[in-house]
């Protein structure tokens, strides 16, 4: 018979103050490296990694299920799906580590409201005006306050008291070399516009990757972040952007193709990063999940519990499986309709930064989610 409590807690999963001891504040100059990939729009986790060895999930999802059987079986409950090949060799290396049935605090099924509250870490929506992320800058030495977002403007996760940057790829042809010169001739007698202009610049030839390329997603945009992060001057946690993930109808290959660019994303940051990959975490999340079964076109609805990720070279004890699974039964669903929460996304995520990082795990919580209870 199916165990509810299937639970398995250990390295950079396990929570509470007892898989930390002695921890205190990050030490200086850690040179530690965090990646946030917000997967925007829901992605369905029972899809990513799907619980095969619940008898309910293909009952409940019938022929449309099949393709989960293909995939890369990582225990007796749960298999990844086929097209996470890079993920599925990271979990191999214990450089990967999964959680299911996790949600934010939040119960409804906006996305505006629900990718606010994964944001901010608040208890209600727009319930904060700085993230998260920006607040994991100001437990930080100075030297790894560094924080960066691909994306055309600071997004919510990354505001707070430590100014963070953006950079996303220029969609217009580049300029030629003559103008470039004459705009650095120009703005040199200007301190501040000069000093802009130097950093912008910098910036751009740390990406590297070319912006068509890099636009595309996946690769190349693992490729270019990587080169953000690199160097003294390299940003030290970085937050993404990734779109696609709204499956209302046609899932299969939509979903294929988002998990497919994500995969790749991960794969690339591993290769572009080279040794630094030893000192990197990289967390994927969603801001809800979505409808135990199928709907009319093909697709799903959005739901509530999905599933998270961690990848990295600091991965403690990695190629773990944390669930406790709540089933997928009709009379075991939230409101008859979603998988049930049983995890917290703010536990989740403050766990595992607290163990990335050195930090007391109760202070960590308590500074990135002060809202949690």
């Amino acid at each position: 018979m199916l165990n509810r409590r299937y639970f398995v807690t250990s390295g950079v999963l396990g929570l509470g103050v007892a898989a930390f001891p002695g921890a205190g504040w990050a030490a200086p100059g850690t040179n530690q490296k965090f990646v946030f990939i917000i997967q925007r729009g829901a992605a369905d986790g029972l899809a990513t990694l799907a619980p095969t060895g619940d008898p309910d999930f293909l009952r409940a999802r019938g022929d449309l299920a099949a393709e989960a059987l293909t995939g890369t079986k990582l225990d007796d409950m749960f298999t990844l799906h086929p097209a996470m090949t890079e993920s599925t060799k990271l979990f191999g290396l214990k450089q990967a580590s999964f959680a299911h049935a996790l949600a934010s605090s939040y119960r409804e099924r906006s996305h505006f409201d629900a990718q606010n509250i994964l944001e901010s870490g608040a208890g209600r929506p727009y319930g904060r005006d700085d993230g998260w992320l920006g607040r994991l800058l100001t437990l930080l030495p100075r030297d790894d306050a560094k924080g960066l977002a691909v994306a055309p403007s600071v997004p919510l996760a990354l505001r707070g008291p430590i100014a963070a940057n953006s950079y996303a790829p220029s969609r217009i042809p580049d300029a030629n070399a003559d103008l470039m010169a004459r705009l650095t001739n120009l703005y040199a007698e200007d301190a501040q516009l000069s000093a802009l202009w130097s950093g912008a610049q910098a910036t751009e030839a740390m990406a590297g990757t070319s912006a068509d390329q890099a636009l595309k997603g996946g690769a190349a945009l693992g490729q270019m972040t990587a080169g953000l992060m690199q160097g003294p001057n390299g940003a030290r946690v970085v937050m993404l952007e990734t779109n696609g993930w709204d499956t209302h109808f046609q899932q299969k290959g939509r979903l294929n193709g988002a998990l497919k660019q994500v995969d790749a994303l991960i794969g690339s940051l591993r290769d572009s990063l080279g040794s630094e990959w030893q000192n990197t975490l990289v967390m994927v999340a969603t801001e809800f999940g979505r409808t135990v079964a199928f709907n009319g076109t093909g697709g799903t609805d959005h739901g509530t519990a999905s599933a998270a990720m961690l990848f990295g070279g600091a991965l403690a004890n990695g190629g773990n499986i944390v669930a406790d699974w709540p089933g997928l039964k009709a009379s075991q669903l939230y409101e008859g309709r979603d998988l049930k929460p049983t995890m917290r996304f703010e536990q989740f995520a403050s766990d595992a930064l607290a163990r990335h990082y050195g930090l007391d795990p109760a202070r960590t919580r308590a500074s990135l989610f002060p809202d949690f209870a």
